[in-house]
């Protein structure tokens, strides 16, 4: 004997044997209640997941007595290589290396993720900056766009522990002759996301941009990066005024440009 049962979403077919025992076709229509209480635990799980997380972050961003300096890529990963500007590994690690010498000089201790040419996974990284006590993070990075009229500094951070060290920075480098405000961010890189202090990485300008592109080629002009970095977070542990420019660096800085776009956005997921 065949029972044909039929649902408006679904149709099964069953067979019935009388020797066995009989099989039921039975329509289960989830409540409105239900359906809505579990539509809206996805939506909360979902929002959940892009929400900036700080409750694991120790917010030392006033107390830190380490810094840890990363030099993005290195080794076989290049990262952005344009014909204005040098590979961003080599400037990057030019300006992280300034950037520890500077603050060891204004009695930090510092910490290297690397200090050569070579390649360090995201997760070695990870576990550098949370290995250390009482401490920040600080990752050097120079951006690249399709867009070869895009410039400007840009700041990232995803705690809400970063912002203040982030907004220093950013700032900073804003008294550069000619520079162009590309804003501060909150962005899902892992370096931020895992991070157990403040964590921030600054794209030091457009390596795809013929000016700053240029600019990154010129010693003195990473040497003024690696100030305005220094001074930020220098301030931020001790006070105003207590770091002190170099004259030749002072000579070329000005106040405060107009920016040309500003605000916080969220950056998409990278690999940075």
């Amino acid at each position: 004997m065949r029972i044909v049962g039929k649902n408006p979403l679904c149709s099964f077919e069953f067979e019935r044997n009388f020797a066995r025992a009989p099989v039921f076709c039975y329509y289960i229509r989830m409540p409105r209640l239900v359906s809505s209480f579990i539509t809206l635990a996805f939506i909360a799980l979902f929002a959940g997941c892009s929400t900036v997380r700080t409750s694991s972050v120790k917010n030392t961003s006033k107390t830190f007595s380490t810094v840890v300096v990363d030099a993005g890529h290195g080794g076989k990963d290049s990262g952005a290589y344009r014909r204005y500007g040098p590979p961003e590994k080599v400037v990057t690690l030019d300006v992280a290396q300034r950037l520890e010498r500077k603050l060891r000089e204004s009695q930090l201790k510092t910490v290297m993720t690397r200090d050569s040419d070579v390649f360090i996974p995201l997760n070695d990284r990870v576990a550098e900056e949370n290995a250390q006590k009482n401490a920040i993070f600080v990752s050097i990075h120079f951006n690249d766009s399709r867009q070869r009229k895009t410039r400007g500094f840009e700041t990232y951070y995803h705690s809400g522990a970063s912002l203040d060290l982030a907004s220093r920075i950013q700032q900073e480098l804003m008294t550069i002759p000619k520079s162009a405000n590309g804003g501060i961010h909150t962005a899902n890189f892992r370096v931020l996301r895992l991070a157990n202090c403040p964590a921030v990485l600054v794209e030091c300008g457009y390596l795809s941009n013929r000016s700053e592109g240029n600019q990154a080629r010129d010693w003195e002009y990473r040497e003024l990066l690696a100030d305005r970095i220094a001074e930020a977070i220098v301030e931020a542990r001790y006070g105003p005024g207590v770091y002190r420019t170099p004259p030749q660096l002072a000579a070329r800085l000005r106040p405060q440009a107009e920016p040309t776009s500003n605000g916080t956005s969220l950056a998409p997921t990278g690999s940075r």
